[in-house]
């Protein structure tokens, strides 16, 4: 599973107690199926506690799909990407390789953002934080488009989120090489959003 965790050098509040377990709780089972008395009761708090940090189960669900995204999101996704690529394309498709050694992972548990999406729909609040946090996602990808000059950042940003989320769901669907498929396609679709002077020199390299 992604997760930071909280610091090992003190001890967690009340409140990071009842976010950690939420999180676990929901990235595995999803946010129907976990009630506000098994959150307290595996977080060792009193319900009057969890109310006085979270008014609303709502209040928590949209609480840990901050914490998903900062975790997810950011300290995953972004960071693995940054880690791994040493060029705005090189860290595109180094995505996939994480996606890669993260679906083989006995504790994958897909896409929080996705599964919150279905299960709870648009017209819900935590559907609606979920399609604003996907955008996010989408917005880190036209980042890097940009930085690799790529033409139409937004339009690849959205076509490169499909490979994304459709890998993810053929990864819970049981092909754990899903990413490796992806990516295949996403060099494709690299070279249809390159410069044409660019994806014709890349074309000649490839030749060559």
């Amino acid at each position: 599973m992604i997760q930071t965790g909280t610091a090992q050098d003190r001890k967690p509040t009340a409140r990071e107690r009842i976010l950690d377990t939420a999180y676990d709780l929901f990235s595995r089972r999803g946010i129907r199926a976990v009630g506000v008395d098994e959150v307290v009761e595996r977080a060792g708090v009193a319900k009057a506690t969890l109310y006085r940090h979270f008014p609303s189960k709502d209040d928590l669900v949209l609480a840990y799909l901050q914490l998903r995204e900062q975790r997810w999101t950011f300290d995953w996704v972004e960071a693995e990407a940054q880690r791994r690529g040493a060029t705005p394309e090189d860290q595109l498709l180094a995505i996939f390789d994480a996606f890669d050694e993260w679906f083989h992972q006995a504790d994958f548990e897909a896409c929080s953002f996705i599964n919150v999406l279905l299960e709870m729909g648009t017209a819900h609040p935590a559907g609606k934080a979920s399609v604003e946090h996907l955008k996010n996602i989408r917005s880190i990808i036209g980042r890097l488009a940009e930085a690799a000059h790529l033409e139409d950042p937004e339009s690849f940003a959205r076509s490169w989120h499909i490979l994304m989320k459709g890998s993810i769901v053929s990864a819970a669907e049981g092909d754990h090489d899903a990413a490796r498929r992806a990516k295949a396609l996403a060099r494709l679709l690299l070279d249809q959003h390159r410069p044409p002077s660019a994806a014709g020199d890349c074309r000649s390299q490839l030749a060559g």
